[in-house]
């Protein structure tokens, strides 16, 4: 901007007169902090006077997303060494904060756990986090303490578990019986051109997610037509919301899921009157992190650990 009145004035009051985006205290730290030059020279003085005809220029810098901050939320440790953590997460808790979710995550409770012994591979939102969970997937997740622990983790998330070292699989109580009972479901997934919150099987510019199923029994047992179906799911690549996508692609949409399941929502009109008040109570999509198997990064070591279905989709399997 050019400084167009008829007298000097203070630089810090010129820039706040001349902003509608920021008050003249903002404009006093950036000043402070070397990101104002008049007429080519950098000034750090707030009170500086600029003279009439004056070019001053402002170098905003980009937001920074704030530091996450220690805080007291129970975790359910299955294992910790000084590589790794092993978390059983609950559904309802975010992984890690973002927009609409800066405090109360998984990071949140890692730091006040763990201190400063965190990776910082994963960036300042991201500490220790090689991968992650949906806020209402619940299950297995394994965290990064040392920059060594996270490349070597990383790597093998990388390889999603084709070379034999990693090996996730992940219980779904799902609408229907899917037929055949086990298979594979090989797609392109990609960002849904008709709503930008949701993933999409895509016929080209998408990536590819490979997903193995088995349907391990109907609900109810014994029945010929089940209305609904425990399933394990086993991934071959790591896809935002693939097993949620995959699984509605071939018309079996998880229970719960109000994303990708909406087509089915009158089929908890075929539930007992007791399934449909569990439905009602499960406030989240039915999937759970069941096994997860991996190298220790350290050692070497074959590492493998089982999460017990949550209590509140055991209650909706044996409701139904």
């Amino acid at each position: 901007m050019t400084h167009d009145g008829p007298t000097a004035e203070r630089l810090d009051k010129l820039l706040g007169q001349a902003s509608v985006d920021h008050s003249r205290a903002r404009f006093q730290m950036l000043i402070s902090q070397g990101h104002v030059n008049v007429d080519g020279t950098s000034i750090v003085d707030a009170s500086f006077k600029v003279k009439p005809g004056s070019v001053v220029c402002v170098a905003l810098p980009e937001a920074e997303d704030p530091k996450p901050l220690a805080e007291d939320i129970a975790l359910n440790i299955v294992h910790e060494d000084s590589q790794i953590v092993v978390v059983d997460k609950p559904a309802g808790l975010v992984v890690h904060p973002g927009p609409g979710n800066w405090t109360g995550t998984l990071v949140n409770a890692l730091i006040a756990h763990c201190g400063d012994s965190l990776s910082g591979i994963g960036g300042v939102k991201r500490p220790g986090i090689v991968h992650r969970l949906d806020k209402e997937t619940s299950g297995l997740l394994v965290v990064a303490k040392t920059d060594k622990a996270h490349r070597a983790l990383s790597e093998q998330f990388a390889a999603h578990g084709r070379d034999g070292r990693l090996s996730r699989q992940y219980l779904a109580i799902v609408w229907g019986e899917p037929q055949p009972r086990r298979g594979i479901i090989d797609t392109l997934i990609a960002r849904s051109t008709a709503n930008r919150i949701k993933m999409a099987v895509a016929k080209s510019a998408g990536r590819r997610a490979i997903t193995h199923y088995e349907t391990v029994r109907p609900l109810p047992a014994g029945t010929g037509d089940a209305v609904a179906s425990l399933v394990r799911c086993q991934l071959e690549t790591g896809r935002t919301h693939q097993i949620r996508v995959h699984l509605a692609h071939i018309g079996h949409p998880l229970l719960g899921d109000r994303v990708y399941g909406s087509s089915h929502a009158a089929s908890a009109n075929k539930l007992n009157p007791a399934a449909r008040a569990s439905l009602a109570s499960l406030s989240r999509q039915a999937l759970h992190a069941e096994t997860l198997g991996f190298e220790h990064p350290e050692t070497g070591e074959p590492m493998s650990f089982r999460s017990a279905l949550p209590e509140d989709m055991r209650d909706l399997a044996e409701k139904i």
